[in-house]
């Protein structure tokens, strides 16, 4: 089948979206009979199909894990739109609480974006706990991404469309933040953490910051968030894993839940992400619900004996 671009699937499924249900895997008709959602493009030649780098540096293991995939110019082209999405759920603590991605990971992809010739890269997310402008300044997040000449941006309740999910097998559409969709690249930096939900919270689940209603995905949480999965699809990820919160999550609160692990995981196959990641908590990608769930759609795959994956120590 025909790939779509983002901003082509855009255009094709704006003007049915209103009209779809949202429950039942078989209300939403494909935007295109010979059409399919926008994935990420696989690795070439030597590069990595999955990087995990290690140090003291977050800023070093995040570009060295970038670049064992091939570099940041396999992802992002001069003149794009990017949407670096982090992990910044509360409002009432810093990032050694382990509970919001680290603004160095982010502030570092920024970088990369912009050298890589990108239009402008913005950063936003939708907060559990406070307002976007609080947990923007408190998480370190704001600064760190502005002195790397990045923009952060207030996730407008306008912006939000329903876009069908043609291969949902709960839910058949959400109201999905419209730039996420329209963007050329989006890069999805979770935080690796425990959640008292899911498990553990990573780069699928990271993914409910860009809808309305995420409470509404805890009814049968693995297989919605993997039917979301399915239609947000990152061009890249990045999982921040310099602390991880092993209890106690998503929120947090204690540092003698935090452990520091000094890692950056990086890939364009978001269950080969999630499915390493889970290795941290003394887990596997099948232990998480959604990760398993995205597995058996297709998503990618947690099999990492099946692909090359690099390991890098600085």
């Amino acid at each position: 089948m025909n790939r779509l671009t983002r901003r082509q699937f855009l255009k094709l499924t704006a003007a049915t979206a209103a009209g779809v249900a949202l429950v039942g895997p078989g209300c939403a008709a494909r935007p295109a009979e010979d059409a399919d959602l926008p994935r990420p493009s696989g690795p070439t030649g030597d590069q990595a199909y999955l990087a995990v780098a290690r140090g003291g540096d977050p800023a070093e293991i995040t570009k060295a894990a970038v670049a064992a995939l091939g570099g940041i110019g396999r992802f992002v082209r001069s003149n794009d739109d990017v949407i670096v999405k982090p992990n910044i759920c509360v409002a009432y603590h810093p990032p050694e609480y382990a509970a919001t991605t680290n603004p160095t990971v982010v502030a570092t992809l920024v970088t990369l974006c912009l050298e890589a010739g990108a239009k402008r890269v913005r950063v936003m997310d939708t907060p559990f706990g406070g307002t976007a402008e609080s947990a923007y300044a408190v998480t370190g997040i704001e600064e760190a991404v502005k002195a790397a000449g990045g923009e952060m941006e207030i996730m407008s309740p306008v912006k939000f469309t329903e876009f069908p999910i043609p291969d949902g097998q709960d839910i058949a559409a959400w109201e999905v933040y419209r730039d996420i969709v329209e963007a050329d690249v989006v890069i999805n930096v979770p935080i690796a953490k425990h959640h008292s939900l899911a498990r553990l919270s990573l780069g699928g689940k990271n993914m409910l910051g860009v809808i309305l209603r995420p409470n509404q995905m805890h009814r049968n949480l693995g297989q919605r968030v993997a039917d979301l999965m399915s239609l947000v699809r990152p061009t890249l990820t990045v999982v921040d894993a310099v602390r991880i919160l092993t209890a106690h999550g998503p929120t947090g609160g204690s540092l003698n839940d935090v452990q520091q692990t000094d890692t950056v995981i990086a890939s364009h196959d978001i269950v080969a992400a999630d499915a390493w990641a889970a290795t941290l908590f003394g887990l596997t990608g099948a232990d998480i619900s959604y990760v398993q769930a995205a597995a058996d759609m297709g998503l990618g795959t947690m099999d990492l004996e099946t692909v090359k994956v690099e390991e890098i120590t600085i």
